[in-house]
């Protein structure tokens, strides 16, 4: 077999020892060894520039995970770091109150996405979901919450309960992508209670296989929750400016009462978005709180401006969408040489390969294997997440990572 050579990850390891004693785990949540391959990835990265990485060690890679999502044109875009350089040294932007880009950028939310009349800005995609289930909450005057995809870290929806009271969540209810009988059964026991359903339009569970909506799938949830009086709402942190300029809800066909819009709007500055109908969003003004010292810091807004006059100006998602969508159709060529369980899922601005469970494990290994062989290479995938496509990503770039994905499935191929 030809097992490409293990990396020398000596410098990452080194801080990562030293950062045990200062970080609790060393590193935050989805950045531990544990979440990519212990021993084979870095841990520790230096520097990256349009869609390439350079760890600690000086390792290079080619990425197709984009800082886990935000960076839709590429790292260290001129452009945009030059436009917030010019706010920060211009004008400044931190201050005790708001400066004029927060009505410029929720104009433009309003222009792009179909369910915009308003919009409140606030730093993570977790503080977005958050804030929208207050919201429905407030302007319903009911509890409970029906919900389907990954939320993020906050009380209601983490996976791990650590620390938090089971009242917090007891409220919260979950059903399956895809699955409408499951919405309605529990929307006929609690219907009567329910101030939303919030979901991804687009499905892409944790460590699963994504999908997209069956038919009628995305209009039926929205007629259960109408039925019931509850406010839809669509988690686009990850489909948000990316499936579309106006999201998931555009390119579908189906408009939410509430969206929630982060990652790609602005390049990698920390800025996240509810959007939506004037009738709910009005909540905020007057039945609730929701503030925070840097909410209206002004060079994430320059970032997101900025960010969308480039997508706009060069058709960046039409650009995103060719190159995915033929990536995709030449790792399928490529994977159907090869039968060793390997799947592929997703559309062209994000997708994901994965193995075939069976009884014996045997997709565990050649998961562990295959992506082992791909970090080796250059190619920084991960087996716990989906792939994304930026601009930065040139055809060259595609056809070497194919290439790649090539010679590790024919690896899994000779060894299982």
């Amino acid at each position: 077999m030809n097992e490409t050579p293990k990396l020398n990850i000596s410098k990452s390891v080194e801080l990562y020892e030293e950062a045990l004693d200062l970080v609790p785990g060393g590193v935050l949540g989805a950045r531990k060894p544990g979440d990519f391959i212990n021993g084979e990835y870095p841990i520790f990265l230096d520097k990256a520039k349009g869609c390439h990485l350079t760890d600690v060690d000086g390792n290079e890679f080619t990425d197709f995970l984009c800082g886990y999502g935000p960076i839709i044109l590429g790292y260290r875009e001129d452009e945009v770091d030059d436009a917030v350089y010019k706010q920060i040294h211009d004008k400044g932007f931190c201050f005790t109150l708001t400066q004029k880009y927060q009505n410029l950028l929720a104009k433009k939310i309003r222009e792009l996405v179909p369910c915009s009349e308003m919009s409140i800005f606030l730093k993570t995609g977790s503080d977005a979901t958050t804030a929208s289930i207050r919201i429905a909450r407030a302007h319903t005057n009911k509890l409970k919450v029906m919900r389907c995809g990954y939320h993020g870290w906050h009380d209601w929806c983490v996976e791990m309960k650590g620390g938090i009271p089971s009242k917090f969540y007891e409220d919260v209810f979950e059903f399956e992508y895809n699955r409408l009988d499951q919405l309605e059964d529990l929307m006929a026991e609690h219907g009567s209670e329910t101030a939303a359903v919030i979901m991804t339009p687009f499905g892409h569970p944790n460590h699963q296989e994504m999908q997209i909506p069956a038919p009628g799938f995305l209009e039926g949830t929205k007629k259960i929750a109408h039925k019931h009086g509850a406010i839809l709402i669509y988690d686009e942190i990850r489909t948000g400016f990316r499936v579309s300029m106006g999201g998931a809800q555009k390119y579908y066909g189906v408009t939410p009462d509430l969206s929630v819009l982060g990652k790609a709007i602005a390049n990698g500055y920390p800025i996240s978005v509810v959007t939506g109908k004037k009738e709910v969003m009005m909540a905020a003004d007057s039945k609730l709180f929701i503030s925070s010292t840097f909410f209206p810091n002004s060079e994430a807004f320059i970032a997101a401006l900025k960010t969308i006059e480039i997508m706009e100006r060069e058709n960046v998602l039409e650009d995103i969408w060719e190159k995915g969508e033929t990536f995709m159709k030449q790792i399928q060529g490529v994977m159907d040489k090869y039968d060793v369980g390997a799947k592929l899922t997703g559309i062209g601005p994000m997708f994901y390969i994965t193995f075939t469970k069976d009884d014996t494990g045997a997709y565990k290994r050649k998961r562990k294997d295959f992506y082992t062989q791909l970090i080796r290479k250059g190619f920084f995938f991960t087996p716990f997440h989906h792939a994304y496509i930026s601009y930065r990503h040139t055809k060259k770039d595609l056809a070497l990572a194919l290439n790649a994905i090539d010679q590790a499935l024919a690896f899994l191929k000779e060894k299982y």
